[in-house]
């Protein structure tokens, strides 16, 4: 298996100046690689720039400024290279695809804050030991950074990341050759719904509620950002006053992105922890959070119709607020780790399909659900939470895909 491990660094206040440059530096070889990949394609001759092209010239950069980019990991330097190129792919594939993409762009201070280290021992060295205190990240250039390793880690250090966040920084390992912790059979398979009202409802009827968590702090956001939204926005030196507003901002952002993973984590581990299976729908959030398309008024020329632009737009903050694509990852990877089994399933009319396993007749109808929550069959008269419904119908989906698999 493979696995990341995210650990708080504690650097010095030397070393923090150290990794800042080396953040500003990887920055500036980014910016410049790009900008040499622009100046070749609007030369005349369309000269294609390649990242074996740019690699080749590091040591020649490294020469020319051995105070700047002399200093730090030749493969570092390379991976950032590599950064750029899988941009590039990235873009070429979506136009291919037909789609408009937008060109890679330059990276600006607050939009550059991670440096790879390929290999553990070629510019980077994790030297963990038995007393957590005492584990140290040797970084060239960069020294012997202190590590608050809040546990162990197994398998095979691959690759190490130096990230910022805010005034934080962290290391993110990715090890491979993690041995899986299998948890006990239980015997037990559930189907679950995911919703806006309750985060989820299991096929047990059981509810887990919506936490809410960027509603929460909505209105403290929202003062946030008006008052970040009063300094200009093009200035060549930013003030201190905009700095704090800035970081005020983020730390808001940061705050809501850890209670919401904290809170997937639990509420995955609870499922994988009870149950053997657990089946959900197969949801692409990103078309469902998809703005609607706007309607020309044919009797009005440059005039719309209404579209439920705002009601949608209420919508999706709810769905982007609760995350599903986020939790489905992670409860598929504590599901591979612990030899559970998640089944995805088709969520065609889960919500208007009376159960036949809870003794309905399996109709189906758009009228079955009343409102967001009551069910009642129009064929039977069966009635029920419609989430819960939902969540039957899932497991008995996931059900057929095993009986069809076997």
């Amino acid at each position: 298996m493979i696995r990341a491990y995210k650990f708080l660094l504690r650097p010095t206040a030397g070393q923090e100046q150290a990794l800042a440059e080396m953040l500003a530096d990887h920055r500036s070889l980014y910016n410049a690689a790009l900008q040499e990949r622009r100046d070749a394609w609007r030369h005349p001759s369309r000269t294609t720039v390649r990242y074996g092209d740019q690699s080749a010239q590091l040591k020649e950069i490294r020469a020319f400024d051995p105070e700047r980019q002399g200093r730090w990991s030749f493969s570092s330097q390379q991976a950032t290279l590599r950064r750029l190129d899988q941009a590039f792919a990235a873009f070429f594939k979506r136009v291919k695809a037909g789609q408009t993409p937008g060109y890679p762009r330059f990276k600006g201070t607050g939009h550059f804050d991670t440096v790879t280290f390929p290999r553990d021992g070629d510019g980077c060295r994790w030297n963990s030991t038995p007393h957590a205190a005492q584990t140290r990240l040797r970084l060239q250039g960069v020294g012997h950074v202190r590590v608050h390793q809040h546990r162990p880690v197994q398998g095979r250090v691959k690759t190490i990341s130096v990230k910022r966040e805010g005034r934080r920084w962290y290391a993110v390992l990715v090890c491979d050759q993690v041995p899986a912790q299998e948890l006990p059979p239980t015997g037990r398979s559930v189907g679950i719904d995911l919703g806006v009202t309750h985060f989820l409802t299991t096929s047990g009827g059981e509810h887990v509620a919506n936490p809410r968590f960027l509603a929460s702090v909505a209105e403290e956001l929202a003062a946030a950002q008006r008052h970040l939204a009063t300094f200009p926005q093009r200035t060549r030196q930013r003030t201190k006053k905009h700095r704090a507003a800035a970081r005020k901002v983020a730390k808001l952002h940061a705050k809501i992105r850890r209670q919401r993973a904290d809170f997937h984590h639990k509420t995955a581990r609870a499922l994988i922890t009870d149950h053997d299976t657990i089946a959900h729908e197969r949801l692409n959030t990103a078309g469902m959070t998809r703005r609607p398309a706007p309607r020309p008024d044919p009797d009005n020329d440059g005039a719309f119709l209404a579209n439920g632009a705002a009601a949608k737009a209420g919508l999706n903050r709810g769905i982007l607020d609760a995350g599903w694509g986020q939790f489905l990852g992670i409860l598929a990877n504590k599901a591979e780790s612990a030899s559970r089994r998640v089944i995805p399933v088709n969520p065609r009319n889960t919500s208007v399909t009376c159960p036949p396993s809870r003794g309905g007749c399996g109709h189906v109808d758009r009228n079955n659900r009343v409102t967001q929550a009551a069910f009642r069959c129009t064929a039977c008269g069966l009635t029920s939470n419609a989430d819960h419904v939902g969540a039957v119908n899932v497991l008995d989906r996931a059900g057929l895909v095993l009986c069809a698999a076997a």
